[in-house]
């Protein structure tokens, strides 16, 4: 994935190395039969999600009436230590990772957040961004409400509290909060001693569950998180769905009126891990196929394939299968260089490149080298790597994308959030081209990448591809949208 540089607040651009773009978190929750501790569980799932956020994580679970939250920034591995683990106690707990999107990147944005309300304890994990959410904070401060993060989450957690205080049935309570929402979100919540999680009405962020093999239930962002601790997936949440969840089993409530999907392309082309099911679809195979279409829309005469690692390589393994052109590992990724990695001026970013990928001269040298990844945001960092691959003694570089050119910012849950940021913005792909310093360049088309994916485009939000959001955002074009509410 190649890189976007800081947006989150308190960070300055010249403080932060380019980043790769950012999905903003990851969710579960589970249900497990008495006597059970669901802390290491919650711990191990949010390790398989922590692609999906590395900035901060925390853990709530409920025993015998008592919620027991705790948060902090980094790590999965380094935040829950044995110490930690042992105060989490109960069978019912959620769990979150967290990148920045919507609310700087504190321990105070951190999550889930807890509250105390009339209906008891309740707290929410939260992947994505409400994009009415500063309206509708401003609308209850003025009200005299009173907030402790910048973050969307705590205004639809505060919401559901106050609905609560009115509403004891729970799920009308949440479906109350959800009429006054927009953009993506999915939930996972306890609401005193039960498990609810929550898919947004277009489905724009993943959401599945299943079942655990010593009983009882997993709610998780990617079923690759069920994988880890020996669970089944059962299937996805719906969009618009409300899960119950308890040990005698999961009640689905879906809304009376059905809207029209806009699945997150980019969840496909890059967030999700390859071994996940989302929607029906396994990513592994939809980038393969991605590789294919795009070798038939973008071939190049060449000698290699080789992917820019990892964002890369499913994606050129599929090219690499339709060209002919025989597959090769040239650049290695040193994976202890965290992503984050400070460097305070260009010819240092220079080297922090370097310092995650080295070009095997053995495979490059005197090739015509065909370079796959999944997209281009800023081209800075592509173009440092093809700076690397021509010095290790490639005779042409040819790049092929897995994704059309990212014209758009996105509004529902990724770290792009100004044209700015956006070379495909400014350029057009022979400038892209030229800028980066390839011999050529070439992406898959919108057509090619909905028929890989295997949904309509009107299945899917593409916006930050066309500009034409699902959603009503101030100052863009909303397409033709069936909605819930």
């Amino acid at each position: 994935m190649e890189g976007v540089r800081a947006v989150a607040s308190g960070t300055s651009a010249t403080d932060d190395v380019e980043k790769a773009i950012r999905d903003k978190c990851g969710v579960v929750g589970v249900v497990a039969p008495a006597g059970t501790e669901v802390a290491p569980l919650i711990a191990y799932a949010l390790r398989a999600l922590q692609h999906r956020g590395q900035e901060s994580t925390g853990i709530v679970t409920q025993h015998e009436g008592k919620s027991v939250l705790h948060r902090n920034m980094g790590l999965v591995e380094n935040v829950y230590t044995p110490e930690v683990l042992r105060t989490l106690q109960g069978p019912l707990g959620i769990g979150h990772v967290r990148y920045a999107t919507t609310g700087g990147s504190t321990i105070e944005n951190a999550q889930p957040l807890l509250v105390t309300s009339a209906g008891g304890d309740v707290a929410l994990a939260h992947n994505g961004d409400i994009v009415n959410s500063k309206p509708l904070r401003d609308e209850f401060i003025a009200k005299g409400w009173s907030f402790l993060t910048t973050n969307d989450t705590e205004v639809a957690l505060r919401m559901l509290a106050a609905e609560l205080a009115t509403t004891p049935n729970r799920v009308k309570a949440l479906r109350n909060v959800m009429k006054r929402l927009s953009g993506s979100y999915c939930f996972t919540l306890l609401i005193g001693d039960t498990l609810y999680a929550v898919r947004d009405p277009l489905g724009i962020k993943p959401l599945c569950y299943g079942s655990l093999p010593g009983g009882g239930f997993m709610v998780a962002s990617e079923s690759t998180a069920l994988n880890v601790v020996g669970g089944e997936l059962i299937r996805d949440v719906e969009p618009g769905e409300i899960l119950e969840v308890t040990l005698d089993g999961v009640k689905g409530f879906l809304p009376e009126k059905k809207a029209e999907s806009a699945h997150c392309m980019f969840e496909y082309v890059y967030f999700a891990r390859a071994d996940s099911i989302m929607d029906g679809a396994t990513v592994y195979d939809v980038r393969v196929d991605i590789g294919k279409r795009l070798a038939k829309e973008q071939p190049a005469l060449a000698d290699v394939v080789i992917p820019v690692p990892d964002s890369g390589r499913t994606h050129a393994t599929g090219y690499a299968f339709a060209s002919g052109i025989p597959f090769a590992e040239g650049l290695m990724k040193n994976r202890y260089v965290h992503r984050t990695f400070i460097m305070p001026d260009q010819k240092m970013r220079d080297q922090g490149v370097r310092m995650k990928l080295n070009p095997v001269k053995s495979v490059i040298q005197g090739k015509r080298v065909v370079l796959v990844d999944d997209s281009i945001v800023r081209g800075t960092t592509m173009r440092r790597i093809i700076q690397m691959v021509r010095d290790a003694g490639a005779t042409e570089v040819h790049v092929r994308i897995g994704s059309p050119p990212i014209t758009s910012p996105c509004y529902l849950g990724i770290d792009m959030n100004t044209r700015g940021q956006l070379v495909a913005a400014e350029l057009t792909i022979p400038e892209i081209c030229k800028m980066i310093g390839a011999d050529s360049l070439g992406y898959i088309s919108l057509e090619g990448l909905t028929e890989s994916i295997g949904k309509s485009r009107s299945q899917l939000c593409t916006g930050c591809l066309t500009g034409e959001y699902p959603v009503a955002i101030p100052g863009e074009k909303q397409r033709g949208q069936a909605t819930l509410f």
